[in-house]
């Protein structure tokens, strides 16, 4: 038997111990919790398997909220011009880079200074690999970069990690306060 053949029947033997495996399971907790199914069989509730059954392990429907997202990650041009050039609140626009430590060092901390102020403020988030046409518009030449903007106007913007102190600073004084 060559290598090729024992892999190969070592994935089938994988597959159908977790098929089995997991069937075992969804028959058990299908049994407990779903009292009916979508089966018209005359079999009985226990014995039933329904792959319809909605699981009670996992929320039926994820909760709405009306509120606006405090941070979103910019899609396109056209999505930056309606997301942060139109937008009515000030934005903070983060510069950043899926391989830059001190980007995934400001983030967060950006992100905690933003939710304090409770809808006042938005952030978008633009990966500079992904968008090189909006770094190179608004001048990015090092990330991080955030660009704080007003009715599309760029009004401050900083270079580099700030403590958590000048941050809720920086955030205070971009939305007037």
């Amino acid at each position: 038997m060559t290598s090729t053949q024992m892999a190969h029947r070592l994935l089938v033997r994988r597959i159908w111990t977790f098929s089995a495996k997991d069937i075992r399971c969804l028959q058990a907790s299908t049994a407990a919790t779903a009292p009916s199914s979508f089966s018209t069989s005359p079999q009985s509730t226990t014995t039933r398997v329904s792959f319809l059954s909605p699981s009670r392990t996992l929320p039926r429907s994820l909760p709405h909220t009306s509120r606006r997202e405090v941070s979103f990650n910019v899609q396109d041009q056209e999505d930056f011009t309606d997301r942060v050039i139109n937008s009515d609140l000030p934005v903070l626009v983060d510069f950043h880079a899926q391989w830059c430590g001190p980007c995934k060092i400001l983030g967060p901390r950006l992100e905690k200074a933003i939710a304090k102020q409770k809808g006042k403020v938005a952030m978008a988030k633009v990966d500079i690999d992904d968008h090189t046409d909006l770094a190179i518009e608004y001048g990015v030449s090092a990330v991080p970069t955030v660009i704080a903007m007003r009715g599309g106007d760029v009004v401050d913007h900083f270079v580099g990690i700030k403590d958590d102190d000048e941050l809720d600073s920086f955030v205070s004084k971009v939305i007037g306060q």
